[in-house]
């Protein structure tokens, strides 16, 4: 068996995905620091799933997040539970610089975007990540 695959009950398996967030209505609020806080909240919230953060980085309206996963893991309610904390605990720790941005407490577009990471390989998919034009 390859060293690239974990295994769990009799199972061998490689899951990655290629998540992406946007900031509702794409408002341009994220700074770095904020995108490194929400790196150690997903952190967080990926270890309760027995998953990887595998690379993390963002624009100033976006985030992008390699994760590793395992096969009984349900995507869109790991999804549901990664927006719900971090913009919980984005909103309370950043309220007054997205105070200008939101006039109700929203963070994330409804909307998210999954992508197995198949089709490039693994380097090419962390290249693009880490060359994010992230803000200071």
């Amino acid at each position: 068996m390859s060293k690239d695959f974990k295994t769990k009950n009799h199972a061998a398996f490689r899951l990655q995905y290629h998540v992406i967030f946007v900031i509702k209505y794409r408002h341009k609020c994220l700074n770095g620091e904020m995108l490194s806080r929400l790196e150690s909240i997903f952190r967080d919230v990926l270890r309760k799933w027995d998953c990887d953060l595998l690379e993390f980085s963002g624009e100033a309206d976006h985030v992008h997040l390699l994760v590793d996963a395992h096969p009984a893991l349900e995507v869109s309610r790991l999804v549901g539970n990664m927006k719900t904390v971090s913009a919980r605990r984005i909103r309370s720790e950043y309220t007054e610089h997205l105070k200008p941005y939101f006039w109700k407490p929203y963070f994330w577009s409804r909307s998210y975007c999954v992508v197995s990471a198949g089709g490039a390989s693994l380097e090419t998919l962390k290249a693009y990540i880490e060359n994010q034009d992230r803000p200071a």
